[in-house]
């Protein structure tokens, strides 16, 4: 028998950038194999003109409608006119905020895109992002004590792009990569304040995503060496003897997206202080 995905349309409806619908509909969507989503975004949607060609569009291709839209008004709109089409509309963030009402006693403000208030936390995240940006791959290892987290790793376990994730948290974090037989920079030996931890992954995956990386023509570079198995266990033999000798804890990324990995070591912040 012939495998078909099927595909639906989803329709995301945000007064402000739309990420947390993405998310929210990626998320959900992950979860039914047999179909895929075909996604319409609609941001910035804060006025009924704007609304009204958005209802226009999804009348055209009917699907799921997740919306998050504070303006009572707007909402009330799209839940009115999808029932009159006949098509699923979900508010995503009005249970949440029921929620939260609820238990503080207390109502929301709704106010449009308050999660992107250029505030405390938005100027600490791009401090961060700066800071991680200077800090990849080795660089400027005179003040690893003003990261948060340090990773280290052998070449391809994801160090630069979990770094980047965590800086988007606010989260200043420098990544140091592992090279058998090369001593790491004194500097993170003599670090006290952040968090060390080594990303390693089994032989087979780190060789696999090396012969699938992109290479350049870098003089005296040996492929062969890069990716062979018999190589790459002893760079990950090395990587556990180090942290083993100072007491770095490790996460296999192996099967972990650079979400998970990330948890996993903003988890271990507060039990290694």
């Amino acid at each position: 028998m012939e495998n078909r995905t099927n595909f639906f349309h989803l329709h995301l409806i945000s007064d402000s950038t739309g990420e947390t619908l993405i998310s929210a509909g990626r998320a959900a969507s992950a979860q039914f194999r047999s179909a895929q989503p075909i996604e319409h975004v609609y941001p910035l949607i804060r006025n009924r003109k704007q609304l009204l060609s958005v209802l226009q569009a999804i009348d055209e291709a009917p699907g799921i409608v997740l919306y998050t839209i504070v303006d009572r008004e707007l909402a009330g709109l799209i839940d009115e006119r999808c029932a009159e089409m006949g098509v699923a509309s979900v508010n995503v963030l009005e249970p949440v905020m029921g929620a939260f009402q609820i238990y503080l006693g207390a109502p929301s403000r709704r106010r449009v895109g308050a999660q992107h208030v250029m505030n405390a936390g938005y100027f600490a995240r791009i401090e961060a992002l700066n800071f991680t940006m200077d800090h990849d791959d080795g660089q400027m290892p005179d003040d690893y004590n003003d990261a948060d987290v340090v990773i280290i790793g052998i070449s391809r376990t994801s160090k630069t792009p979990t770094s980047i994730y965590l800086a988007n948290r606010g989260i200043k974090t420098a990544n140091i990569p592992i090279v058998y037989g090369v001593p790491l920079p004194e500097n993170l030996f003599a670090a006290t304040k952040p968090l060390i931890v080594c990303l390693i992954a089994t032989t087979d995956r780190i060789s696999q995503v090396r012969e699938n990386r992109i290479l350049g023509t870098t003089q005296g570079f040996d492929r062969e060496h890069y990716t062979d198995r018999a190589a790459i266990s002893e760079e990950l033999k090395y990587a556990r003897s180090l942290c083993a000798r100072h007491s770095w804890p490790l996460i296999d990324v192996t099967r972990r997206s650079i979400e998970e990995t990330a948890a996993a070591i903003v988890a271990l912040r507060p039990k290694l202080r």
